[in-house]
């Protein structure tokens, strides 16, 4: 599961185009509580045309929301995201990093020429954003792209309904919890990504994770948690401990406070968040709500 920690910001990603119906995508709950609802659903932050148009119960609920929650509003200032970057993800003036093994050295710049990215822009960036980019790059080679994301679609269906949207989170809460990894912990995430590009892994995940959004395929679903849970890695036990389970508690209270003020709301985000043991349904569940899955 190692390679899904991009997935969880940047994650998941559209494969196959859909029928040109609005099938059932992802995942998605009902949530009750005091007389209010909320419909919870599971996005990917990239995508392909083929994804849309949505089944038409997300589409409608949007349009028809009290206030769409997303994790981050893709329409907020650049410049807060630049900032976030500068301070979480770029190396300061005159810091080198740690000396990295010739032998990874090589195969990082291969992955960094392979994926025409410039050399001297990268070489400013710490390892977990290197990992990030080299991810991203990949993606973007098999079609899966950053502007046609579930989350940005849901936010332009919102807009035009002039329905308010609410971000669970910053550009910086996110970028900060890379910091928590040692630069040694960070580089080891760095030549795993560099691994999996190099022999196809990367894409095979990809795949999984796609075809079970793309069918809306719970089992599916149920098998990738599953196998996050029982990675011991150390990349691995931080995408458990701090990408999803640290975060889903704190989007769950978000989301509970949203529900106690509001009815007829819409939550989306990653479809990670909404399986498993931990998630954010189980959560809201253990807080007394009624949480109803619907597909």
């Amino acid at each position: 599961m190692r390679r899904q920690i991009i997935t969880v910001f940047l994650s998941v990603l559209c494969l196959l185009a859909g029928p040109a119906w609005g099938a059932d995508r992802g995942a998605l709950f009902k949530v009750a509580a005091n007389g209010h609802t909320m419909y919870l659903f599971g996005t990917m932050h990239v995508g392909q045309p083929g994804f849309y148009p949505l089944e038409p119960r997300i589409a409608d609920a949007v349009s028809k929301a009290s206030v769409l929650a997303l994790e981050i509003d893709p329409a907020q200032d650049p410049a807060i995201i630049a900032q976030a970057m500068q301070a979480h993800g770029m190396k300061q003036p005159g810091e080198s990093g740690a000396p990295i093994a010739p032998a990874l050295r090589r195969r990082i710049d291969k992955a960094i020429s392979n994926a025409g990215l410039d050399p001297e822009a990268v070489a400013r960036l710490k390892p977990w954003l290197v990992a990030t980019v080299l991810a991203m790059a990949e993606y973007a080679s098999l079609g899966y792209r950053a502007d046609l994301s579930v989350d940005g679609h849901l936010a332009q269906l919102a807009r035009a309904a002039k329905v308010p949207i609410v971000a669970l989170e910053t550009p910086a809460s996110q970028m900060s919890l890379f910091s928590r990894l040692s630069e040694a912990e960070q580089l080891r995430l760095l030549e795993d990504s560099v691994a999996l590009i190099e022999s196809g892994k990367q894409s095979e995940e990809v795949r999984m994770i796609v075809e079970a959004w793309r069918t809306a395929d719970q089992e599916g679903f149920d098998k990738i948690a599953e196998r996050t849970a029982k990675d011991t890695s150390v990349a691995g036990r931080f995408m458990k401990k701090v990408l999803l389970d640290e975060r889903n508690v704190a989007m769950a209270d978000k989301l509970a406070g949203i529900l106690a003020r509001t009815d007829n709301a819409v939550a989306a985000v990653g479809v990670l968040h909404l399986v498993g043991n931990g998630s954010v349904p189980a959560l809201l569940r253990a807080r007394g709500l009624q949480v109803e899955r619907v597909y």
